[in-house]
């Protein structure tokens, strides 16, 4: 790897890690995408995006946490079912040709419903009423976003946010404010199901943490504190897009 790929790489990491902490995401598709581009191995990909992903869903989680937009209750039943099938997944290496064409036609509608405005409701209706989240369904749920999440190197944040916000589960900050920790246990369980990859680590691993560590943190900061459940909707709705162009092309 010449000193001109690191380089890039660290600027697209910093980016990625900027704009997914933003809205409680830690950027493992983005990361994932920007070593495609330069042709990293597969083998090496994987544990490289989950690393970087550990430490930007950690700055992530605290931020949000601090801010007010955690929810224990909503928050265990989707971890509980997630962790352990997070872990299976990592230990199990599958074509990506089998599921990404679909994760990614489904990201990008996501994307595209998150930017269609709702409609406004009529004089005299009450607005629209966050929901109590069914536990069954959030088990449920979380089992098949742990699985995938293992299975593809991502924390599962991009699969947990729109089901949150379309079934009216959650607003959008309280939304990033579960999805953050959401990928932090994933993002372990997953590396340590596939614990035996870490040796395939690049070397310029730690130059790539600290771009992550310093996009996460102002990236998290700004969504936690200072933008509106607006901006972090459109800042989600691009998160989905790239990370479902990076599932259809890569």
């Amino acid at each position: 790897m010449t000193a001109t790929t690191i380089a890039v790489l660290t600027g697209l990491i910093f980016t990625a890690a900027l704009l997914y902490a933003s809205v409680g995401h830690a950027g493992a598709s983005g990361y994932l995408a920007a070593m495609a581009l330069f042709g990293i191995a597969p083998e090496v990909m994987k544990p490289t995006a989950l690393v970087l992903n550990i430490l930007v869903a950690a700055i992530a989680t605290v931020k949000f946490y601090r801010a007010g937009c955690f929810s224990w209750s909503m928050f265990w039943p989707f971890a509980l079912g997630s962790v352990p099938f997070a872990f299976i997944g990592g230990a199990i290496s599958l074509p990506g040709y089998l599921y990404k064409p679909v994760v990614g036609a489904i990201l990008l509608y996501a994307a595209y419903r998150l930017l269609t405005p709702s409609p406004a409701p009529s004089p005299g209706e009450p607005s629209k009423q966050i929901k109590n989240v069914p536990i069954g369904w959030a088990l449920v749920l979380g089992i098949s976003i742990g699985l995938l999440s293992g299975l593809t190197g991502v924390g599962g944040g991009i699969f947990l946010s729109p089901v949150l916000l379309f079934m009216d589960w959650a607003e959008a900050r309280q939304t990033a404010g579960i999805s953050a920790p959401f990928i932090l246990l994933n993002s372990i369980a997953g590396l340590s199901g596939h614990f035996l990859s870490i040796s395939t680590l690049p070397s310029a691993i730690p130059i790539w943490a600290v771009a992550a560590i310093a996009g996460g943190y102002i990236g998290a900061d700004y969504g936690s504190r200072r933008f509106g459940n607006i901006t972090i909707k459109r800042l989600l709705a691009a998160v989905l897009a790239i990370a479902g162009f990076k599932m259809l092309v890569f």
